[in-house]
Protein backbone atom coordinates (compact mmCIF):
# COMPACT_ATOMS: atom_id res chain seq x y z
CA UNK A 1 0.00 0.00 0.00
CA UNK A 2 1.01 3.74 -0.80
CA UNK A 3 2.74 4.86 2.26
CA UNK A 4 1.09 8.23 2.12
CA UNK A 5 -2.14 5.99 2.83
CA UNK A 6 -1.16 5.05 6.15
CA UNK A 7 0.60 7.65 8.07
CA UNK A 8 -1.31 9.73 10.52
CA UNK A 9 -4.32 12.14 8.90
CA UNK A 10 -4.88 15.14 10.60
CA UNK A 11 -8.02 16.83 9.69
CA UNK A 12 -10.04 20.24 9.33
CA UNK A 13 -13.44 19.57 8.70
CA UNK A 14 -15.67 22.01 10.17
CA UNK A 15 -18.98 21.48 9.35
CA UNK A 16 -21.08 21.01 6.01
CA UNK A 17 -23.02 23.78 4.97
CA UNK A 18 -26.15 24.52 2.67
CA UNK A 19 -25.09 25.65 -0.67
CA UNK A 20 -28.14 27.90 -1.26
CA UNK A 21 -29.15 28.96 2.14
CA UNK A 22 -25.47 29.04 3.94
CA UNK A 23 -27.23 26.99 6.82
CA UNK A 24 -24.91 25.10 8.52
CA UNK A 25 -25.10 20.98 9.26
CA UNK A 26 -22.65 18.74 11.29
CA UNK A 27 -19.84 16.93 9.70
CA UNK A 28 -20.01 13.45 11.31
CA UNK A 29 -23.60 12.58 10.80
CA UNK A 30 -24.52 11.24 7.63
CA UNK A 31 -26.79 13.69 5.62
CA UNK A 32 -27.84 13.80 2.19
CA UNK A 33 -29.72 17.19 1.20
CA UNK A 34 -30.10 19.94 2.92
CA UNK A 35 -33.30 20.76 4.47
CA UNK A 36 -34.11 23.16 1.14
CA UNK A 37 -33.77 20.24 -0.89
CA UNK A 38 -30.18 20.80 -2.09
CA UNK A 39 -26.48 19.96 -2.24
CA UNK A 40 -24.23 20.04 0.78
CA UNK A 41 -20.72 21.65 0.63
CA UNK A 42 -17.90 20.53 3.05
CA UNK A 43 -16.25 23.72 4.66
CA UNK A 44 -12.90 23.35 5.84
CA UNK A 45 -10.60 25.41 8.72
CA UNK A 46 -8.35 26.65 6.17
CA UNK A 47 -6.39 28.88 8.58
CA UNK A 48 -5.47 25.96 10.43
CA UNK A 49 -4.53 23.81 7.04
CA UNK A 50 -2.36 26.70 6.32
CA UNK A 51 -0.61 26.20 9.54
CA UNK A 52 -0.31 22.33 9.11
CA UNK A 53 0.55 22.25 5.56
CA UNK A 54 3.13 24.08 2.89
CA UNK A 55 3.18 23.81 -0.50
CA UNK A 56 6.96 22.42 0.05
CA UNK A 57 5.65 19.49 2.18
CA UNK A 58 2.51 18.73 -0.67
CA UNK A 59 5.06 18.79 -3.34
CA UNK A 60 7.16 16.26 -1.40
CA UNK A 61 4.12 13.59 -0.98
CA UNK A 62 3.57 10.95 -3.74
CA UNK A 63 1.34 11.97 -6.46
CA UNK A 64 -2.04 10.07 -5.96
CA UNK A 65 -5.39 11.67 -5.10
CA UNK A 66 -4.66 11.17 -1.28
CA UNK A 67 -1.64 13.44 -0.91
CA UNK A 68 -4.60 16.15 -0.14
CA UNK A 69 -5.53 14.87 2.66
CA UNK A 70 -5.99 17.28 4.72
CA UNK A 71 -8.22 19.29 2.56
CA UNK A 72 -10.33 15.79 2.12
CA UNK A 73 -12.89 14.92 4.15
CA UNK A 74 -12.04 11.29 5.68
CA UNK A 75 -11.17 12.10 9.10
CA UNK A 76 -9.81 8.25 10.20
CA UNK A 77 -7.19 6.69 7.93
CA UNK A 78 -8.38 3.07 8.82
CA UNK A 79 -11.28 4.58 6.52
CA UNK A 80 -10.13 5.13 3.26
CA UNK A 81 -10.30 2.70 0.05
CA UNK A 82 -8.14 2.97 -2.90
CA UNK A 83 -7.13 1.38 -5.94
CA UNK A 84 -4.14 3.95 -7.15
CA UNK A 85 -5.98 6.97 -7.56
CA UNK A 86 -2.63 8.39 -9.94
CA UNK A 87 -2.60 11.68 -10.66
CA UNK A 88 -3.55 11.81 -14.24
CA UNK A 89 -0.91 13.22 -17.11
CA UNK A 90 -1.61 16.60 -19.12
CA UNK A 91 -1.39 15.50 -22.80
CA UNK A 92 -0.82 18.51 -26.04
CA UNK A 93 -3.13 18.06 -28.94
CA UNK A 94 -1.78 20.08 -31.51
CA UNK A 95 -2.79 18.76 -34.28
CA UNK A 96 -6.61 18.10 -33.83
CA UNK A 97 -6.70 21.42 -31.61
CA UNK A 98 -5.02 23.36 -34.69
CA UNK A 99 -3.48 25.30 -31.26
CA UNK A 100 -0.10 25.04 -29.16
CA UNK A 101 -1.16 25.27 -25.86
CA UNK A 102 -3.94 22.87 -25.51
CA UNK A 103 -3.92 20.13 -23.17
CA UNK A 104 -6.21 16.80 -22.33
CA UNK A 105 -6.30 15.49 -18.85
CA UNK A 106 -7.05 12.50 -19.46
CA UNK A 107 -8.76 11.12 -16.54
CA UNK A 108 -9.55 7.81 -17.97
CA UNK A 109 -6.16 6.70 -16.42
CA UNK A 110 -8.23 6.34 -13.17
CA UNK A 111 -8.97 3.01 -11.79
CA UNK A 112 -12.80 1.66 -13.75
CA UNK A 113 -11.28 4.32 -16.22
CA UNK A 114 -13.03 6.97 -15.71
CA UNK A 115 -13.06 10.16 -13.65
CA UNK A 116 -16.10 8.67 -11.46
CA UNK A 117 -13.21 7.27 -9.58
CA UNK A 118 -12.25 10.47 -7.84
CA UNK A 119 -15.81 11.17 -6.60
CA UNK A 120 -16.81 7.41 -5.90
CA UNK A 121 -13.71 6.60 -3.82
CA UNK A 122 -14.38 9.77 -1.68
CA UNK A 123 -17.99 9.05 -0.65
CA UNK A 124 -17.44 5.35 -0.56
CA UNK A 125 -14.80 6.24 2.10
CA UNK A 126 -17.22 8.86 3.76
CA UNK A 127 -20.17 6.22 3.70
CA UNK A 128 -17.63 3.27 5.26
CA UNK A 129 -16.50 5.83 8.20
CA UNK A 130 -20.45 7.03 9.08
CA UNK A 131 -21.67 2.86 8.78
CA UNK A 132 -23.69 2.77 5.63
CA UNK A 133 -24.32 -0.90 4.86
CA UNK A 134 -26.52 -0.38 1.47
CA UNK A 135 -26.21 2.08 -1.17
CA UNK A 136 -28.32 2.27 -4.39
CA UNK A 137 -27.71 5.15 -7.23
CA UNK A 138 -28.27 5.65 -10.92
CA UNK A 139 -26.13 5.55 -13.87
CA UNK A 140 -25.45 6.52 -16.90
CA UNK A 141 -22.66 3.69 -16.60
CA UNK A 142 -18.73 4.78 -15.50
CA UNK A 143 -20.67 6.04 -11.86
CA UNK A 144 -21.75 2.46 -11.13
CA UNK A 145 -18.62 0.85 -12.06
CA UNK A 146 -16.82 3.28 -9.89
CA UNK A 147 -19.00 2.73 -7.08
CA UNK A 148 -19.55 -1.09 -7.29
CA UNK A 149 -15.31 -1.57 -7.29
CA UNK A 150 -14.97 0.71 -4.32
CA UNK A 151 -17.85 -0.38 -2.63
CA UNK A 152 -17.28 -4.22 -2.87
CA UNK A 153 -13.70 -3.41 -1.46
CA UNK A 154 -15.06 -2.09 1.49
CA UNK A 155 -17.60 -4.58 1.88
CA UNK A 156 -20.89 -2.39 1.01
CA UNK A 157 -23.80 -3.79 -0.45
CA UNK A 158 -24.97 -2.06 -3.59
CA UNK A 159 -27.84 -1.72 -5.98
CA UNK A 160 -27.19 -0.16 -9.45
CA UNK A 161 -29.98 1.40 -11.65
CA UNK A 162 -29.42 2.04 -15.28
CA UNK A 163 -31.68 3.25 -18.13
CA UNK A 164 -32.05 0.79 -20.68
CA UNK A 165 -30.08 1.59 -23.51
CA UNK A 166 -26.91 1.64 -21.32
CA UNK A 167 -23.80 0.52 -23.16
CA UNK A 168 -23.84 -3.20 -23.06
CA UNK A 169 -19.73 -3.25 -21.20
CA UNK A 170 -21.02 -0.46 -18.37
CA UNK A 171 -23.88 -2.92 -17.45
CA UNK A 172 -21.94 -6.15 -17.53
CA UNK A 173 -18.58 -4.30 -15.85
CA UNK A 174 -20.94 -2.98 -13.16
CA UNK A 175 -21.87 -6.77 -12.15
CA UNK A 176 -18.70 -7.84 -12.57
CA UNK A 177 -17.57 -5.97 -9.96
CA UNK A 178 -19.96 -7.00 -7.45
CA UNK A 179 -22.92 -4.64 -7.79
CA UNK A 180 -26.39 -5.93 -8.59
CA UNK A 181 -27.64 -3.75 -11.64
CA UNK A 182 -31.25 -3.35 -13.30
CA UNK A 183 -31.84 -1.84 -16.36
CA UNK A 184 -34.85 0.71 -16.59
CA UNK A 185 -37.39 1.84 -18.92
CA UNK A 186 -36.10 5.73 -19.17
CA UNK A 187 -33.42 8.06 -18.58
CA UNK A 188 -31.00 8.58 -15.58
CA UNK A 189 -33.47 10.74 -13.50
CA UNK A 190 -35.83 7.86 -13.67
CA UNK A 191 -33.36 5.66 -12.44
CA UNK A 192 -33.22 8.28 -9.68
CA UNK A 193 -36.50 8.29 -8.76
CA UNK A 194 -36.75 4.71 -8.10
CA UNK A 195 -33.21 5.38 -5.90
CA UNK A 196 -35.32 8.28 -4.00
CA UNK A 197 -38.41 6.32 -3.38
CA UNK A 198 -36.12 3.59 -2.06
CA UNK A 199 -34.40 5.76 0.17
CA UNK A 200 -37.63 7.36 1.38
CA UNK A 201 -38.78 3.66 2.43
CA UNK A 202 -35.65 2.92 3.90
CA UNK A 203 -34.23 0.13 1.84
CA UNK A 204 -30.91 2.25 0.90
CA UNK A 205 -28.77 5.28 1.17
CA UNK A 206 -29.36 7.38 -2.16
CA UNK A 207 -26.05 7.92 -3.83
CA UNK A 208 -27.24 10.19 -6.63
CA UNK A 209 -25.08 13.18 -7.68
CA UNK A 210 -24.86 15.31 -5.27
CA UNK A 211 -27.19 14.29 -3.12
CA UNK A 212 -24.48 13.30 -0.39
CA UNK A 213 -21.90 15.75 0.15
CA UNK A 214 -18.71 13.94 -0.32
CA UNK A 215 -18.49 12.73 -4.16
CA UNK A 216 -17.83 16.91 -4.59
CA UNK A 217 -14.58 16.68 -2.46
CA UNK A 218 -13.46 14.03 -4.47
CA UNK A 219 -13.90 16.09 -7.93
CA UNK A 220 -12.35 18.82 -6.13
CA UNK A 221 -8.95 17.29 -6.54
CA UNK A 222 -9.27 17.50 -10.40
CA UNK A 223 -8.69 21.34 -9.46
CA UNK A 224 -5.91 20.66 -7.20
CA UNK A 225 -3.79 18.74 -9.24
CA UNK A 226 -4.39 21.07 -12.14
CA UNK A 227 -3.14 23.81 -10.23
CA UNK A 228 0.09 21.83 -8.72
CA UNK A 229 0.58 20.52 -12.03
CA UNK A 230 1.12 23.77 -13.83
CA UNK A 231 3.10 25.17 -11.18
CA UNK A 232 0.45 27.14 -8.96
CA UNK A 233 -1.00 29.00 -11.41
CA UNK A 234 -4.40 27.99 -13.69
CA UNK A 235 -5.16 27.89 -17.01
CA UNK A 236 -6.84 30.65 -19.03
CA UNK A 237 -10.29 28.66 -19.94
CA UNK A 238 -11.59 24.46 -19.08
CA UNK A 239 -13.54 22.74 -21.38
CA UNK A 240 -15.73 20.35 -18.86
CA UNK A 241 -18.08 17.62 -20.10
CA UNK A 242 -21.54 18.95 -18.18
CA UNK A 243 -24.25 16.05 -17.03
CA UNK A 244 -24.15 16.27 -13.69
CA UNK A 245 -21.71 18.97 -13.06
CA UNK A 246 -19.93 17.67 -10.32
CA UNK A 247 -16.63 18.53 -11.46
CA UNK A 248 -16.77 21.49 -12.42
CA UNK A 249 -18.56 22.78 -9.28
CA UNK A 250 -15.75 20.83 -7.00
CA UNK A 251 -13.08 22.83 -8.64
CA UNK A 252 -14.53 25.83 -8.30
CA UNK A 253 -14.40 25.04 -4.71
CA UNK A 254 -10.60 23.85 -5.05
CA UNK A 255 -9.62 27.17 -6.80
CA UNK A 256 -11.29 29.25 -3.93
CA UNK A 257 -9.45 26.97 -0.89
CA UNK A 258 -6.50 27.29 -2.68
CA UNK A 259 -6.88 30.72 -2.69
CA UNK A 260 -7.39 30.87 0.88
CA UNK A 261 -4.55 29.16 1.85
CA UNK A 262 -2.53 31.72 -0.33
CA UNK A 263 -0.87 29.16 -2.87
CA UNK A 264 -2.72 30.37 -6.17
CA UNK A 265 -3.72 34.55 -6.88
CA UNK A 266 -7.12 35.40 -7.56
CA UNK A 267 -7.20 34.83 -11.61
CA UNK A 268 -9.48 32.11 -12.97
CA UNK A 269 -9.81 30.17 -15.80
CA UNK A 270 -13.22 30.88 -17.81
CA UNK A 271 -15.38 27.66 -17.46
CA UNK A 272 -17.39 26.19 -20.39
CA UNK A 273 -19.68 23.35 -19.37
CA UNK A 274 -19.93 21.81 -22.45
CA UNK A 275 -23.23 19.60 -23.05
CA UNK A 276 -24.40 17.81 -26.11
CA UNK A 277 -27.14 19.86 -27.91
CA UNK A 278 -29.51 16.99 -28.13
CA UNK A 279 -29.29 17.18 -23.85
CA UNK A 280 -28.32 20.77 -23.06
CA UNK A 281 -30.52 22.27 -20.13
CA UNK A 282 -27.71 24.16 -18.73
CA UNK A 283 -27.02 25.71 -22.11
CA UNK A 284 -30.67 26.69 -22.31
CA UNK A 285 -30.67 28.48 -18.63
CA UNK A 286 -27.53 29.83 -19.14
CA UNK A 287 -28.85 31.43 -22.54
CA UNK A 288 -31.63 32.63 -21.09
CA UNK A 289 -30.08 34.13 -18.03
CA UNK A 290 -32.32 31.55 -15.67
CA UNK A 291 -30.58 30.90 -11.76
CA UNK A 292 -32.09 27.04 -12.42
CA UNK A 293 -32.01 24.37 -15.39
CA UNK A 294 -35.87 22.85 -16.39
CA UNK A 295 -35.53 18.84 -17.28
CA UNK A 296 -34.44 18.82 -20.76
CA UNK A 297 -37.63 16.57 -22.49
CA UNK A 298 -36.50 13.87 -25.05
CA UNK A 299 -33.01 13.84 -24.20
CA UNK A 300 -30.89 11.87 -26.88
CA UNK A 301 -26.80 12.07 -27.78
CA UNK A 302 -24.24 9.52 -28.00
CA UNK A 303 -22.40 11.17 -24.93
CA UNK A 304 -23.91 8.51 -22.47
CA UNK A 305 -22.38 10.10 -19.64
CA UNK A 306 -23.89 14.14 -20.16
CA UNK A 307 -27.23 12.61 -20.69
CA UNK A 308 -28.64 13.87 -17.66
CA UNK A 309 -32.28 15.84 -18.09
CA UNK A 310 -31.65 17.46 -14.85
CA UNK A 311 -28.99 18.52 -12.44
CA UNK A 312 -29.64 18.99 -8.71
CA UNK A 313 -26.60 21.27 -8.80
CA UNK A 314 -27.54 22.92 -11.69
CA UNK A 315 -27.42 27.01 -10.02
CA UNK A 316 -24.26 25.58 -8.68
CA UNK A 317 -22.76 24.68 -12.01
CA UNK A 318 -24.33 27.98 -13.88
CA UNK A 319 -22.89 30.24 -10.90
CA UNK A 320 -19.52 29.10 -11.07
CA UNK A 321 -19.74 29.59 -15.47
CA UNK A 322 -21.30 33.17 -14.99
CA UNK A 323 -18.33 34.52 -12.19
CA UNK A 324 -15.83 32.75 -14.35
CA UNK A 325 -16.57 34.64 -17.22
CA UNK A 326 -17.40 31.68 -19.20
CA UNK A 327 -20.56 30.23 -21.42
CA UNK A 328 -22.23 27.02 -21.15
CA UNK A 329 -21.83 25.47 -24.61
CA UNK A 330 -23.74 22.86 -26.96
CA UNK A 331 -22.04 20.78 -29.43
CA UNK A 332 -23.91 17.88 -31.93
CA UNK A 333 -23.41 14.26 -32.18
CA UNK A 334 -21.85 14.94 -35.65
CA UNK A 335 -18.98 17.34 -34.32
CA UNK A 336 -18.20 15.10 -31.07
CA UNK A 337 -17.91 11.61 -33.40
CA UNK A 338 -15.50 14.24 -35.54
CA UNK A 339 -13.46 15.32 -32.31
CA UNK A 340 -12.84 12.17 -31.32
CA UNK A 341 -11.63 10.53 -34.28
CA UNK A 342 -9.41 13.43 -35.43
CA UNK A 343 -7.93 13.13 -31.99
CA UNK A 344 -6.74 9.97 -32.10
CA UNK A 345 -5.75 9.87 -36.15
CA UNK A 346 -4.06 13.05 -35.56
CA UNK A 347 -2.66 12.60 -31.60
CA UNK A 348 -3.04 9.57 -30.72
CA UNK A 349 -5.73 9.89 -28.11
CA UNK A 350 -8.51 7.86 -27.63
CA UNK A 351 -10.68 10.13 -26.58
CA UNK A 352 -14.57 9.07 -25.00
CA UNK A 353 -17.19 10.64 -26.68
CA UNK A 354 -17.59 13.34 -23.64
CA UNK A 355 -14.03 14.25 -23.81
CA UNK A 356 -14.71 14.69 -27.86
CA UNK A 357 -17.54 16.95 -26.86
CA UNK A 358 -14.93 19.45 -24.92
CA UNK A 359 -12.84 19.31 -28.20
CA UNK A 360 -15.50 20.07 -30.32
CA UNK A 361 -16.83 22.99 -28.07
CA UNK A 362 -13.23 24.40 -27.84
CA UNK A 363 -13.55 24.53 -31.92
CA UNK A 364 -16.68 26.24 -32.22
CA UNK A 365 -14.95 28.68 -29.05
CA UNK A 366 -12.05 29.90 -31.16
CA UNK A 367 -13.74 29.62 -34.57
CA UNK A 368 -16.37 32.60 -32.94
CA UNK A 369 -13.87 34.41 -30.94
CA UNK A 370 -14.17 33.18 -27.22
CA UNK A 371 -11.21 31.92 -26.91
CA UNK A 372 -7.74 32.76 -28.63
CA UNK A 373 -5.52 30.39 -30.26
CA UNK A 374 -2.43 31.09 -28.12
CA UNK A 375 -4.42 30.57 -24.94
CA UNK A 376 -3.23 27.64 -22.62
CA UNK A 377 -6.93 25.71 -22.25
CA UNK A 378 -7.21 22.49 -20.29
CA UNK A 379 -10.26 20.09 -21.87
CA UNK A 380 -11.37 17.18 -20.01
CA UNK A 381 -11.57 13.42 -21.10
CA UNK A 382 -13.54 11.73 -18.69
CA UNK A 383 -12.81 8.17 -19.39
CA UNK A 384 -11.04 5.89 -21.26
CA UNK A 385 -12.44 5.67 -24.94
CA UNK A 386 -11.66 2.11 -25.27
CA UNK A 387 -15.05 1.56 -23.26
CA UNK A 388 -17.16 3.03 -25.89
CA UNK A 389 -18.00 1.05 -29.87
CA UNK A 390 -15.95 2.51 -32.59
CA UNK A 391 -16.26 1.72 -36.30
CA UNK A 392 -15.09 -0.95 -37.64
CA UNK A 393 -11.94 -1.66 -39.00
CA UNK A 394 -12.56 -2.75 -42.46
CA UNK A 395 -9.33 -4.15 -43.90
CA UNK A 396 -8.83 -7.96 -43.29
CA UNK A 397 -6.07 -9.59 -44.55
CA UNK A 398 -6.42 -13.30 -45.34
CA UNK A 399 -3.59 -15.69 -44.09
CA UNK A 400 -4.10 -17.93 -47.15
CA UNK A 401 -4.03 -15.33 -49.66
CA UNK A 402 -1.35 -13.90 -51.53
CA UNK A 403 0.55 -10.91 -49.83
CA UNK A 404 0.81 -7.75 -52.30
CA UNK A 405 2.83 -5.68 -50.72
CA UNK A 406 2.54 -2.99 -53.34
CA UNK A 407 -1.09 -2.46 -51.72
CA UNK A 408 -0.38 -2.44 -48.57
Amino acid sequence: MNQNLVTDRPTFVTHLECSISGERYEADTLQGLSRAGRPLLVRYDLDAVKANLSRRMLEARPTDMWRWRELLPVRGTENIVSLGEIETPLIPIPKAAGAPNVLVKDEGRLPTGSFKARGLVMAVAMAKELGVKRIAMPTNGNAGAALAAYASRVGIETIVFCPEDTPEVNVREIAMQGARVWRVNGLIDDCGAIVGEGAKQGRWFDFSTLKEPYRIEGKKTMGLELAAQLGWTLPDAIFYPTGGGTGLIGMWKAFDELEKLGWIGPERPRMYAVQASGCAPIVRAFEAGEEHAERWEDAHTIAAGIRVPRAVGDFLILRAVRESGGKAVGVGDPAILKAVDDCARKDGLLLCPEGGATLAAYREAVRTGEVDEDERVVLFNCATGLKYPMPEAPQLLDRHQTIDFDAL
